[in-house]
C-alpha cells in the first residue's frame, strides 16, 4: 500500500509541470492571438502567461475551500425549513434593495 503512494508522489511533480506548460502555453497563445488586435495590448511571454494563471488562481480560484461554491449553498438551501428560507429571502431583499433616504 505504501509503495503505491510513493509511486504516485513521484509522478505528481511531472503532472504539475505538464499542466503548467500546457495551460501556460494555452493562455499565451489565446492572449497573443486575440487581445492585441481587440484591445491593443502587447503580446506576452510564456512566463508572463504562467504568472497570469497564478494571479488569476489567487484572485478568483481561492485555495481549495470546497464548501464555498454554489453547490454548497444549494445544499444549505435544500436543508432549510420554509421559515428559514423566508427569513433568508427577507434579509437579502433588505440588503439588495436600494436605500431610501428619509
Amino acid at each position: 500500500m505504501r509503495k503505491h503512494w510513493i509511486k504516485k508522489a513521484v509522478f505528481i511533480p511531472f503532472i504539475v509541470a505538464a499542466a503548467l506548460i500546457v495551460f501556460g502555453g494555452l493562455v499565451m497563445l489565446l492572449w497573443n492571438s486575440i487581445l492585441p488586435g481587440l484591445i491593443h495590448v502587447g503580446q506576452i511571454t510564456f512566463w508572463q502567461a504562467v504568472g497570469l494563471l497564478i494571479l488569476s488562481k489567487i484572485l478568483f480560484g481561492g485555495w481549495g475551500h470546497r464548501g464555498s461554491g454554489w453547490g454548497h449553498r444549494r445544499h444549505q438551501w435544500m436543508h432549510m425549513s420554509e421559515e428559514e428560507r423566508e427569513k433568508f429571502r427577507a434579509e437579502w431583499k433588505h440588503r439588495c434593495s436600494p436605500q431610501q433616504n428619509s
